[in-house]
């Protein structure tokens, strides 16, 4: 059984030939790009992708258009980032899975960060899953920014790994990318956080469900940014990454500390407060 394979871009020159030529193995692959004024349309049209444009208003909105608006060929699509690459053995574990479970609907895999040219096994709390393959029609996806997949089925977690490059666009790019991450991250925090966490979902089966729930736990913590940092690099080991390790576990409190800024700067403009 075939998949077919969706990739969101914007401005992915650098990125998308390397994606494109680790997703051969499909004879389905859709480019769906959000108004791309580098050469990614061209790099995607000369793999024999199929193009589709939309204009950019969250991630959640994106993929959903992406997955209602488009023909596939198959009926399993794997979603794909530009800077991740995903190994054959990733669709031979794929082709098993979908043909002995006919009751799953998404399946999530775990993604291997890289930096400095080394995996950052402990640094990034591995292992994290991420829902990427679904069904089509039985899957939808919510939450503007970190992303959330909801499913009619049931939910699967595969033994392989994708390998993610985010620092390839350079230092400059990610901080860049993350200032806008942060500042919908803030917006989306303010509505999550009017409600109280449900204490019992630290306790699910689902790791998704168990990271949201510590995570609306975690942001309301005094000196977050800090505790991220000692959790990544202490508890999780991440000082066994080595210089990188460091690196990244640094990078991360800065874009906790610049989410939380955020969030103070919005309850300030709601109460009519000088920022």
């Amino acid at each position: 059984m075939s998949i077919s394979v969706l990739i969101l871009t914007l401005n992915e020159e650098l990125n998308l030939l390397g994606c494109l030529e680790s997703v051969s193995w499909s004879d389905d692959i859709v480019v769906f790009d959000s108004f791309s004024s580098d050469r990614t349309i061209e790099i995607a049209k000369a793999a024999e992708a199929r193009v589709f444009q939309r204009k950019f208003d969250n991630y959640a909105a994106q993929r959903n258009a992406a997955l209602t608006e488009v023909n596939y060929k198959h009926p399993w699509v794997l979603m794909v980032d530009a800077d991740e690459r995903w190994p054959k053995v990733v669709y031979d574990e794929i082709r098993e899975a979908i043909i002995k479970s006919d009751d799953v609907s998404l399946y999530h895999f775990c993604r291997k960060d890289m930096f400095m040219g080394r995996w950052l096994k402990r640094s990034t709390a591995y292992p994290t899953w991420a829902g990427r393959l679904v069904k089509l029609g039985e899957v939808s996806v919510r939450r503007d920014i970190n992303e959330e997949y909801w499913t009619s089925g049931k939910k699967g977690y595969l033994k392989s790994y994708f390998i993610h490059y985010p620092f390839n666009k350079g230092i400059s790019f990610w901080f860049e990318r993350h200032n806008r991450y942060s500042s919908m991250e803030a917006e989306t925090l303010i509505k999550e956080m009017q409600g109280k966490p449900n204490l019992f979902n630290l306790f699910s089966t689902d790791p998704t469900i168990r990271r949201k729930s510590l995570k609306q736990i975690a942001y309301r913590l005094p000196l977050r940014p800090f505790l991220a940092f000692c959790y990544l690099y202490f508890f999780r080991l991440g000082f066994l990454d080595g210089v990188p390790g460091l690196t990244y576990c640094r990078l991360r409190s800065m874009y906790e500390y610049m989410i939380d800024l955020k969030v103070r700067e919005l309850r300030r403009q709601e109460k009519g407060l000088p920022v």
